[in-house]
């Protein structure tokens, strides 16, 4: 759940009216809006100290800003998202004719560290699903949320937002099962469910998962069409499917390695690894550019170089 305050957090009518933009114009999420607004909120904050004001700004404030964060151990990722939410704030009111000059363009700054994606091997990613293989409703939630979440590569955000009749069955007789899923922007995709994953959400949906969750009456609308209920009967939220993951990563000694996004990270590159087209794999994951899914390319160029060392007889010298 998102902490109340960093909802209030009061920023200039200026960026509210960008964020109001994004938010309505360009379909943002509510959490990408809220990290913008804290960013520009601290943003602001350096601005006042030094007596100055999102339109009065010159490109030396705003590099000096850069800096500021730079020293107070601001990985360079964090500084280059920090500066891109800037950034779109200059070009918006510029266009909007608030300011005629755009000061960021005075500006160079660090961009994005495009590191590798950590992703689990086959064998971890089987005994951390091996792992959830209680009989109780909850055990049996779990197993279905982390075979969806693998086997679907879903975002977490996609996983808590599914509802009943988001599971479509495409033929009775096909054993072709279907998820639709609302990704960022509230994009709708149709993604493909294995029999893995088929079968472990089935069992949830039975008579000894999901039903012995719900309770006598819903406290929120909504809850009652939820996909997946936490322990009280309501919408299992972001929080609740982290602790899953993080439960069974814990047992297996893989938290330092585990998370949901890791989960969608193996999933894509393990397509990859067994040949699937790139362009493929970036619809299945609901990627805007084809250049995110690119990233696990070079995964699995890797894991291309380590077999090819292992099995071709000329790959070096003996």
């Amino acid at each position: 759940m998102t902490d109340p305050a960093e909802l209030s957090r009061p920023v200039s009518p200026y960026c509210e009216e960008y964020l109001t933009f994004l938010a309505i114009e360009k379909s943002r999420a509510t959490n990408t809006t809220e990290s913008y607004r804290r960013d520009l909120y601290f943003f602001e904050e350096f601005l006042s100290q030094r007596g100055s004001e999102v339109i009065t700004v010159t490109g030396d404030l705003i590099y000096d800003y850069v800096k500021f964060l730079q020293v107070s151990g601001n990985s360079r990722a964090t500084v280059a998202r920090a500066m891109s939410v800037i950034r779109g704030l200059y070009a918006y009111i510029t266009d909007e004719e608030v300011i005629s000059k755009n000061p960021t363009l005075e500006v160079s700054y660090p961009s994005a560290i495009l590191g590798l994606p950590k992703a689990l091997s086959e064998g971890e990613v089987s005994a951390i699903i091996e792992a959830a293989s209680g009989q109780g409703p909850l055990q049996i939630r779990d197993r279905a949320i982390l075979e969806v979440l693998y086997g679907c590569g879903l975002r977490i955000s996609e996983l808590v937002s599914l509802s009943l009749l988001d599971v479509v069955e495409m033929e009775s007789d096909s054993g072709i099962y279907l998820l639709k899923v609302f990704g960022k922007g509230s994009k709708e995709r149709v993604v493909p469910m294995g029999s893995f994953a088929y079968r472990a959400l089935a069992r949830w949906l039975s008579i000894e998962g999901r039903p012995k969750l719900v309770p006598e009456k819903w406290k929120r609308r909504g809850d009652a069409e939820a996909l997946f209920l936490n322990a009280r009967g309501g919408r299992l939220t972001r929080q609740g499917a982290w602790l899953v993951v993080k439960t069974y990563g814990d047992k297996l000694g893989l938290a330092d390695k585990l998370s949901p996004h890791v989960l969608r990270h193996s999933c894509a590159t393990h397509m990859l690894d067994h040949g699937a087209d790139i362009r493929s794999v970036q619809e299945f994951l609901g990627h805007a550019s084809i250049t995110t899914t690119q990233i696990y390319t070079k995964v699995s160029t890797a894991r291309l170089r380590e077999i090819y060392d292992q099995a071709h007889p000329r790959s070096r010298e003996i």
